[in-house]
């Protein structure tokens, strides 16, 4: 979990951050002051008068930086790829091929690769979500998004793009920041439990005939060996006990002295898919060395080099994924347009590689995030922060994936893992925010020929920018298919409605 510099206020002595009234910060001005929480840094106490003023400074953490609407931006930079791209947005997926099942014919999958567009809109809630825990309280920056996507694709003969609506999600980032002390208070105790003067059980059991046993018992003997019970409070320094019993009342002060929770990581994102499959993702910004933001830009591979397994849409459970590296700055092997059989293709799994790196927008097919280099190949990026989020960590607390029965029996999604790369771009003398994004999603069948398990990855990248920081010609099919609510304009009395409340044009 990351902390954040805060500067004191005098009410109360509570340290909070100022609230700033500007716009827009640039990414520098979001990340000063952050570093690694540890436990011997102070912790804040928690009282019931600062509570507004808590909400007035919640802290957001880099996801302040996204507030706002963002969309695909296209950037045909790389001239060694034969024909420009449509769109800024990759996605390859991989399904089950019609008529089979894992009764009968299994095995056999249907490859997909799409250009898409994109809008993806991000709103910080007001206010800090409180997340009580008793002793200890998380007070979270809550940021909703909303995410439509269309693919993109050119028709022969038909010189119009076709864009259809693939995907919609929705959800919520959380920045797991500002963690306060809460410790009992006398007020506190009366409002929740009251006060019981006389513990009947205590007398019965224990001979304690005192009021309000905040504190715990022990058993004492005396010289003869015969037990009685007194206060831990009335135990003299050296004298022995053989039994505690424990208080079951709290007593003002405590909590005071923990133990104080530290959020394994500082950001999380719950997302609903459409699909059936409901998500929560664990992460935290990625540093190099003792730097959250980074200088320079992001670094991809090329050649060789760019033959990582765990970029590659080729499942590493069959197709050949790893078994000879391939170079994906040059033409694909000779060897992909080769006619398949037992002898050259055993096990039958080759096909999928050669479907895979014969697709038309090799080689962004095979691994899509090459698309994300290309487009920072043409860029001036000052600096970034780079965030890592999964649903499946390898230790400590994990985020998980919900799929409903039919997702659940066909395709489960097991497993989600999130890049995010947040840029400042120098373009025109003027600096302008960006966004590039790699999700890996995977699918697991149970359709082996010899029973066994597959797993597919269904991989997503784009580069979104704000509607006014991309060309002309981009801005408006962004409009067209995104904000043109026209059809939609009027209520059920036929009478033209509110089209900013039911279409809003966009935000940030």
């Amino acid at each position: 979990m990351l902390k954040r510099k805060k500067e004191s206020l005098e009410k109360g002595g509570l340290q909070l951050r100022k609230s700033s009234n500007e716009d827009q910060k640039t990414l520098a001005e979001i990340m000063d002051g952050y570093s690694k929480l540890l436990i011997d840094d102070p912790v804040m106490p928690f009282r019931e008068e600062n509570l507004q003023e808590i909400a007035r400074n919640v802290d957001y953490g880099v996801l302040e930086a996204l507030d706002g609407t963002w969309v695909s931006y296209n950037a045909n930079y790389n001239k060694n790829i034969g024909q420009p791209s449509l769109a800024g947005g990759i996605h390859t997926t991989i399904m089950p091929s019609p008529g089979t099942n894992s009764g009968t014919i299994p095995g056999k999958f249907s490859f997909d690769c799409e250009e898409y567009i994109e809008k993806l809109t991000f709103s910080l809630v007001p206010g800090g979500v409180r997340n009580r825990g008793g002793a200890s309280e998380l007070f979270c920056g809550a940021v909703k998004y909303e995410q439509t996507i269309k693919s993109v694709n050119k028709e022969a003969g038909n010189p119009d793009l076709q864009y259809a609506s693939i995907h919609e999600e929705n959800g919520m980032y959380l920045w797991l920041s500002d963690v306060y002390n809460h410790a009992a208070t006398k007020e506190s105790i009366e409002k929740d439990r009251g006060i019981h003067a006389f513990s009947k059980n205590d007398f019965k059991k224990y001979g304690y005939d005192g009021k309000y046993r905040d504190e715990p018992l022990v058993q004492v003997k005396d010289e003869n060996g015969n037990p009685s019970y007194i206060l831990l409070s009335d135990l003299k320094e050296g004298q022995e006990y053989f039994e505690i019993i424990p208080a079951q009342e709290l007593k003002p002060g405590d909590g005071v002295k923990g133990p104080y929770f530290i959020p394994d990581y500082s950001i999380s994102r719950s997302g609903v898919i459409p699909h059936g499959s409901t998500i929560t993702l664990l992460g935290d910004i990625a540093p190099s060395g003792d730097h959250y933001l980074i200088n320079g830009s992001p670094k991809f591979p090329y050649g060789d080099d760019a033959w990582q397994t765990d970029h590659l849409s080729i499942s590493k459970t069959m197709g050949g994924a790893g078994h000879e590296t391939i170079n994906l700055d040059e033409p694909a092997p000779a060897w992909v347009h080769q006619t398949l059989d037992d002898d050259n293709d055993e096990g039958s799994n080759k096909i999928y590689t050669q479907r895979i790196l014969a697709n038309d927008l090799y080689p962004y097919s095979v691994r899509p995030d090459l698309r994300l280099r290309d487009t920072l190949s043409g860029q001036n990026v000052s600096n970034y922060v780079f965030v890592k989020m999964s649903s499946k960590m390898k230790t400590g607390a994990q985020g998980g994936i919900l799929n409903v029965p039919f997702v659940n029996r066909f395709v489960p999604t097991v497993e989600v893992d999130f890049c995010l790369w947040i840029e400042t771009i120098i373009e025109d003398g003027k600096e302008i925010l960006q966004l590039q994004y790699e999700q890996i999603v995977f699918f697991e069948f149970d359709f082996g020929n010899d029973g066994g398990t597959t797993s597919w990855p269904h991989i997503q990248v784009n580069t979104l920018r704000k509607l006014k920081d991309i060309p002309e010609d981009q801005r408006k099919v962004i409009e067209d298919q995104f904000f043109n609510c026209k059809e939609n304009n009027a209520d059920d009395t036929g009478e033209a409605g509110n089209a900013a409340g039911r279409c809003p044009y966009h935000k940030g």
